[in-house]
């Protein structure tokens, strides 16, 4: 089946495969894909407002554009202050989407993982850095510094003798790319007996 470089704005889909109630099933998928380009080249060129980006789109601009605009600010792709919009870098998104700020990855990220929840807590981890598109050694970096920063190696319950070998047992995750939520908010109710 084909991947898609741009999810569907809806339900995040990279293949043709939508989940059920999704807005967009059936869309075309260059039509998606179009959607995003014509946001993100009028971003590129610099800041802007939203109607600016609006009046420059070629075509209609429709609820799939609008998707692909929300979809871009939610994901922290596209900051928006004082009504402007303005495209990040891929170093300070990389840098934005370091520290989760949503629930439930944003408690697991403050608090660490603990003892029975330490494989959904990983498995989300890494399945997060994968869906908002650091690479491999960049994943594997951030959730080993999570795991020794957060004070859950420290916790213990591990049989990896170094959390890099832990990510390391773990990629297939990555490659995957398996969702993160259900782990997450499994792992979530775990930490937050403990906290």
């Amino acid at each position: 089946m084909p991947q898609f470089d741009y999810p569907c704005p809806d339900c995040r889909a990279t293949n043709s495969l939508h989940d059920a109630d999704c807005q967009f099933e059936g869309t075309p998928w260059p039509d998606v894909e179009k959607a995003y380009t014509d946001v993100v080249a009028h971003l590129s060129a610099g800041t802007t407002d939203e109607d600016d980006v609006l009046s420059l789109v070629h075509g209609e601009w429709d609820a799939l554009h609008r998707a692909a605009m929300e979809r871009l600010k939610r994901d922290g792709r596209v900051d928006e202050s004082n009504g402007v919009l303005r495209l990040l870098t891929a170093e300070e998104f990389r840098e934005e989407v370091s520290v989760p700020s949503r629930e439930p990855m944003k408690t697991l990220y403050r608090h660490g993982s603990y003892p029975g929840c330490h494989d959904n807590a990983v498995f989300a981890m890494i399945a997060w850095y994968e869906m908002v598109g650091l690479s491999w050694s960049e994943t594997r970096e951030n959730v080993a510094d999570w795991l020794r920063e957060s004070g859950s190696w420290s916790r213990g319950g591990f049989e990896e003798a170094t959390p890099e070998q832990l990510v390391d047992k773990k990629r297939h995750v990555y490659e995957a790319g398996y969702g993160w939520k259900e782990k997450a908010e499994s792992a979530k109710r775990v930490i937050d007996r403990h906290r």
